[in-house]
């Protein structure tokens, strides 16, 4: 028995290990506490170790941070390092602004740091995006150009932003060159991937933006590989300036003598924000010699309307013009006798896809039976069906460069989303007729426009 008494201290330390040779005095050793406070003194050495990577490691030595030193007041000493990583960890759950910043520009409205959700039948719509220092892939200058401009909306309209795009492929096309070992009907579909995901980066592709890639991606498979690369890339060029003169030029020039003939004198006609060809229909059938008014209305975050009534009223003979803002509408309807709307694209149902409000204002039309009619051309055509504007829409950035004199946006703030959706659809029923190149088509033919072309549109 003696000798069992003298060899227990021997035996103590290798059971307690580190711990009794490291715990401050006064601590008991693990041996001789609980299972409760050896589970206690655990988790809070896990506590401690925890701190100490939050702060870079600098509370205590390799392998040694998790065990409490001399001095620190043992336990005590794990639970002041422990408060003092909190401050550290607040971001995550607090800095509302910089978490709702975070969500914008990303063109999403997610957790705030307050535990509020944002609209999350929103999250999904696209938004345009800061352009960033960073390039993935071998972009064109002339692409970057186009990006910042379609990201800070100084290019706008479907027809603007086609022609300003296929414009850019030109310069990317002629400056390209055919690797060795490679022909340009292959390699040249790769080199403009990320030049096309640039732009889409920057601002959610157009119906209209996607038709004109798909037919260019179609010229550019069909070239001949036995053709001197130069004179290639000369005819791809051609290709692009034939699209835009017959599929927008000229056919806006079709559309303007259709629309025209609707435009009788005294007729007091309404439009909504600013379509180009609807802007061209006006000025022409103004110049043909008809007198007629017209009501400008407009909506924010753009007002778009104000650039549509500039250029109504400007020159030796202006149109008489009324401008109002979208509130106004069902006192204005009373004189109209034509609404005539522009469109972003149009679908094989017959929706029409366009600026918000325009469904408000075609809607309100026909219910006073004042006839709606859609000017739009056949290359912003979509097979596809749309049934609403939630599936599918873009939003506004909410700092957006304002017309001088006008009040600026409400912006978004802690306790207040501020959402502006720039699209909305109008069901068939709400409109009249569709003036296209090919002819006066009513709502329920629209799928016939390819077959009205000769082919399938692509």
């Amino acid at each position: 028995m003696p000798e069992q008494e003298s060899k227990q201290p021997t035996q103590q330390p290798a059971n307690g290990g580190g711990v009794s040779s490291n715990r401050p005095a006064g601590q008991p050793s693990q041996k001789s506490m609980t299972k409760a406070e050896r589970r206690e003194l655990q988790e809070k050495q896990r506590a401690a170790k925890a701190a100490a990577k939050a702060q870079g490691g600098t509370t205590g030595s390799a392998g040694g941070s998790a065990k409490p030193k001399a001095g620190t007041g043992g336990a005590g000493g794990s639970q002041s390092q422990v408060k003092k990583a909190e401050p550290a960890k607040q971001p995550i759950g607090g800095g509302v602004s910089m978490s709702r910043g975070a969500d914008q520009s990303g063109g999403q409205q997610g957790d705030d740091a307050g535990g509020k959700r944002g609209p999350r039948i929103f999250t999904h719509f696209g938004l345009p995006k800061p352009i960033g220092h960073t390039l993935k892939g071998d972009i064109h200058p002339a692409v970057v150009r186009l990006g910042i401009s379609f990201s800070e909306f100084k290019i706008c309209g479907a027809n603007a932003r086609c022609i300003a795009t296929l414009t850019a492929f030109k310069n990317v096309i002629q400056d390209y060159t055919t690797p060795p070992h490679n022909t340009l009907s292959r390699h040249l579909m790769t080199h403009l991937s990320p030049q096309i995901t640039h732009l889409v980066s920057a601002r959610p592709m157009s119906v209209s933006m996607g038709n004109a890639i798909r037919q260019l991606k179609l010229e550019i498979s069909n070239s001949d590989i036995d053709m001197v690369e130069q004179e290639a890339k000369d005819l791809l060029c051609r290709k692009i300036d034939d699209y835009i003169r017959d599929r927008i030029i000229m056919a806006d020039e079709v559309i303007q003598e259709s629309a025209g003939k609707k435009i009788k004198d005294g007729d007091v006609i309404l439009t909504f924000a600013r379509s180009s060809v609807v802007e061209k229909v006006l000025l022409r059938a103004h110049t043909s010699g008809k007198r007629f008014r017209v009501i400008v209305v407009d909506s924010r975050p753009l007002l778009e309307g104000k650039a549509l009534l500039r250029s109504l009223t400007s020159g030796l003979n202006p149109i008489p013009c009324t401008y109002a803002l979208l509130p106004a509408l069902p006192s204005l309807l009373t004189e109209v006798t034509t609404v005539f709307l522009g469109a972003h694209s149009i679908y094989s149902n017959g929706a029409v896809y366009s600026r918000a409000g325009t469904a408000l204002a075609a809607m309100m039309a026909k219910q006073r039976n004042v006839p709606v009619v859609v000017c739009c051309e056949t290359y912003k055509f979509s097979e596809g069906i749309l049934v609403d504007g939630f599936g599918k829409n873009e939003l506004a950035p909410t700092r957006t460069v304002q017309p001088h004199g006008s009040t600026p946006t409400p912006t978004s703030e802690p306790g207040l989303e501020v959402l502006n959706p720039l699209y909305d659809l109008t069901p068939p029923t709400f409109i009249t007729a569709v003036v296209t190149e090919v002819g006066l088509i009513p709502p329920s033919s629209i799928s016939s426009i390819p077959l009205a072309m000769g082919k399938t549109i692509l």
